[in-house]
């Protein structure tokens, strides 16, 4: 780190081993309190990145006493801005999607901060992984590529092709209270968002994995690509598009949806019908159209 003033040098190594532990912790199999560890430490990974580029600009990242060019200090030590003032003195009033993303951080640290949650993990992953690579781009785009994580990172190996039963699974009534805090915030944040900061994969990295069937050409080809997304190029992405229309899954609410409870739905398709319609109709209609799940089937989405 030669060329860097030493508070910067010392800002940026804990912004790296904050990032880096970060991502042991949520790779690691054991570990139930992964989204909130990961969080926590990357909200430090994040603060101290801020920091070491304020310095480095010649800004001094700490609080002023109001009305005056002095700092605050607490315990004798100058009062550092907190990750959220980071934010909003790093894009003064630019709101790109890795902007939402630290923000959307900040306000779930301080949800679950105390909660372990590991019903949460799934929820967040997109949100979780964007976090980091947005983390790497600011870090190597500021410092240079000498200073990239990617170099230590690997794709976690996984115990199954996808999610068993048991990982959504609650475990307590405490721990279902705990989620339906946690889940509307998400919730409530997500639909603040115009569709396009949803759809950026700054703000959210979301991907589907495609076993590979053919044999590998040649002996040294990885098991593992990361394609890149080129929204410039939209031949290419056309193919990216059929492919997610082919495998994504459907999660379909179909209890009350709208509210309406079956004798609603009656009275009002017989209304418009201006024709006899009763309740064995609707049952026949429903299962025409395949909208509702059959009786006993374990997976409430196996419908249309």
């Amino acid at each position: 780190m030669k060329g860097l003033p030493y508070a910067v040098q010392t800002l940026l190594a804990k912004a790296r081993e904050s990032a880096l532990l970060a991502v042991e912790t949520y790779n690691r199999p054991t570990a139930t309190f992964r989204s909130g560890a990961y969080i926590v430490l990357m909200v430090i990974a994040w603060t101290s990145l801020f920091h070491a580029i304020f310095l480095r600009r010649g800004v001094k990242p700490y609080h002023r006493i109001p009305g005056s060019s002095r700092y605050k200090k607490v315990d004798g030590d100058y009062w550092w801005w907190e990750l959220a003032e980071c934010v909003k003195q790093f894009y003064k009033d630019a709101n790109p999607p890795a902007r939402k993303n630290v923000e959307f951080m900040v306000g779930l640290r301080n949800k679950i901060e105390h909660k372990t949650l590991p019903r949460l993990d799934a929820a967040i992953f997109g949100e979780c992984q964007a976090s980091l690579m947005n983390f790497e781009s600011l870090l190597c785009n500021e410092f240079g590529d000498r200073y990239a994580l990617r170099g230590g990172l690997t794709f976690a190996l996984q115990f199954s092709p996808g999610m068993g039963k048991g990982q959504t699974a609650i475990r307590s009534k405490s721990e279902e209270k705990n989620f339906k805090t946690v889940k509307e915030y998400i919730e409530t944040y997500r639909s603040a968002l115009t569709t396009d900061i949803q759809n950026d994969l700054s703000y959210s990295f979301k991907v589907y994995l495609i076993p590979k069937i053919s044999n590998h050409p040649t002996q040294d080809a990885i098991a593992v690509e990361f394609v890149k997304y080129d929204p410039s190029r939209p031949d290419e992405m056309k193919q990216y598009e059929r492919v997610v229309s082919l495998i994504k899954p459907k999660h379909v609410s179909v209890t009350n949806l709208g509210l309406l409870k079956p004798g609603d739905v009656v009275s009002r398709v017989a209304e418009k019908l201006g024709k006899p319609f009763n309740m064995h109709h609707h049952i026949l209609c429903y299962r025409h159209f395949n909208v509702r799940p059959a009786k006993g089937v374990s997976d409430p989405a196996a419908c249309d």
